[in-house]
């Protein structure tokens, strides 16, 4: 992973103490609110329903095993004992105080991590896939991509006050893990007829109020030019883009106003007059630079015969290891190792409810333990509020299962509808319409089965407390929006949505249901897709295909009669 320089290390400890003199006069009454809101959502701070939150960035989401222990220790000192993950891949301080965010800035800079850019009008976090490097499928590893976009990105005086946010998503598969569609700009690794390396470019995705899935706007970008372009259409958006209507001010809007080829005209005259062949062209060395962050540890070499029949023995004796082998390990490009996704979706612990994307001091201080001793010393945020090792032995499996199990971290319902991506709602968030976590728990005791779980297959539900959709719930197959009616919570169920390659909006049910019934209602849908899906010996028609097949009217007649 990349690590910082003498300049890097240098210019996040003079924002921090900057950051620290804003604070101090903004508490004296000497910097006024209106000032002090743009100054504090640069540094990752949102004022939230009962206390400030302050989003920790984690690029790509790449996390070192000593980045965790700090986070844990930030936590148990300035915060309740926790941290939320997110879709971006960043974690969550939901209860810091004003006048510390300072100083938990300060200890996050000894570990080269920081809060810049994660909120505000600005570039964001940019995302890839959780197997980027791993995988087999990979035509090349996105992370060198992502990091140069993170270099260019980070303070760029242009970029620093766009019309609205902006978040760039990256992948090198074919199969799309990381919800590309939905962002602002969605890049693609390809070859072309030569074989050599580029990027399919899309804009203007994204959910919110006016949920729009992005349009391509060049088939084959060769990689040298992939900073001169991101610029080319970063100046399109900052002097086209609206800023008197911040709900129409993302560039999925201004895509949509103009159309996409339209958009790309505009885009490809900037490129060509002022930044194409110029200063941003990346070289060779720039490239070698970047992917030298990323190098694969030492792999150990395996007998594999001989490794893959004593991994058959154990999950052959224990039932529980081979569902959760089945649901939360993935193939790797080196033989004898497995990707492991750590579930962040416990569900009910000792009759609790643990919200999803949530990880406790203790388990974050373990966590780190584990990846020194089973994944390189590393970890990977997820854009489903999950973490990965992503290089586990084989044969290290079920003692790494049996680990996370006395930690409820093993939790076997990865792609299962309890794997949910759940938005924090109400219980903290000030633009919050409704509650989410009570939601959940309701779901979590109805569907408690994991034999009925796993009979339904692979189904993304998605939960969001406000139409800006922080846990994408257009794009679930099933998706929850919590509103608001006359101070009373409803939710507005949606079907068929889908972030990866086959992007779509989902389509809404009806009518809103009360709290109290938004687990009987799921049962309604799930029976009707029960019902009516189609099989054979080698295939079960997945619940997305079932919505495309035959509509949402037959589930609009269960539920609603």
């Amino acid at each position: 992973m990349y690590q910082y320089n003498y300049a890097d290390q240098t210019l996040v400890e003079e924002r921090v103490a900057q950051f620290r003199d804003q604070t101090e006069r903004f508490l004296a009454g000497e910097l006024p609110e209106e000032q002090f809101l743009p100054l504090r959502l640069q540094n990752g701070l949102y004022i939230q329903r009962y206390a400030p939150m302050l989003r920790i960035a984690i690029p790509y989401g790449l996390l070192a095993s000593y980045q965790l222990r700090k986070l844990a220790e930030i936590t148990r000192k300035y915060d309740k004992g926790y941290g939320h993950f997110t879709t971006r891949t960043n974690i969550q301080l939901n209860w810091p105080k004003l006048e510390e965010v300072p100083d938990i800035l300060a200890e996050l800079a000894t570990v080269q991590m920081h809060a810049i850019q994660t909120s505000g009008n600005c570039i964001r976090n940019t995302t890839t896939d959780p197997y980027a490097g791993i995988h087999q499928e990979e035509i090349a590893d996105p992370r060198p991509y992502c990091e140069i976009i993170r270099q260019w990105s980070t303070f760029h005086p242009e970029f620093a006050f766009l019309p609205r946010k902006f978040k760039i998503a990256v992948v090198g598969t074919a199969n799309d893990r990381a919800a590309t569609q939905v962002h602002d700009v969605g890049l693609h690794v390809k070859t072309n007829d030569e074989g050599e390396l580029g990027f399919e470019v899309l804009v203007g995705g994204g959910l919110g109020r006016t949920p729009v899935i992005g349009k391509v706007i060049n088939e084959f970008l060769p990689r040298q030019h992939l900073l001169s372009y991101l610029d080319a259409i970063l100046r399109v958006y900052n002097l086209h883009g609206r800023r008197d209507n911040k709900y129409k001010a993302r560039i999925k809007i201004l895509v949509e106003s103009m159309g996409g080829p339209a958009f790309a005209k505009l885009v490809d005259a900037e490129w060509q007059a002022h930044t194409k062949d110029g200063a941003l062209t990346l070289t060779d060395a720039n490239f070698a630079t970047a992917s030298s962050f990323f190098t694969e540890p030492d792999y150990v070499a395996f007998d594999a015969l001989q490794t893959q029949s004593e991994l058959q023995q154990q999950l052959n004796a224990d039932k529980d290891f081979a569902n959760w082998y089945n649901q939360n390990t993935v193939a790797h490009k080196i033989a004898g190792y497995r990707a492991v996704v750590i579930s962040l979706k416990a569900g009910l612990v000792d009759g609790r409810y643990v919200p999803s994307g949530d990880v406790s001091e203790s388990q974050m201080d373990a966590l780190a333990d584990l990846a020194d001793k089973y994944s390189f010393g590393e970890l990977r945020g997820t854009y489903q509020q999950n973490l990965v090792f992503a290089d586990v032995q084989a044969n290290h499996l079920y003692e790494l299962w049996q680990q996370l199990s006395d930690l409820h971290l093993a939790r076997a319902n990865i792609n299962t509808l309890t794997d949910m991506i759940v938005c924090p709602g109400w219980d903290y968030c000030s633009l919050a319409n409704a509650t989410t976590h009570n939601i959940a728990e309701q779901i979590e005791k109805q569907f408690d089965d994991l034999d009925y779980l796993y009979d339904l297959g692979e189904i993304r539900l998605n939960m969001s407390g406000c139409m800006n959709a922080c846990a994408h719930h257009h794009t679930g197959d099933i998706g929850i929006l919590g509103v608001d009616k006359k101070g009373e919570h409803w939710y507005q169920i949606s079907l068929g949505g889908n972030s990866s390659n086959d992007a779509k909006i989902g389509k809404i049910l009806g009518k809103a249901v009360p709290a109290d019934d938004v687990a009987v209602t799921l049962q309604k849908i799930l029976d009707v897709y029960l019902e009516q899906r189609v099989s054979n010996d080698n295939d079960v028609e997945r619940f997305g295909d079932l919505v495309d097949r035959v509509g949402i009217a037959p589930f609009k007649e269960k539920v609603y009669g």
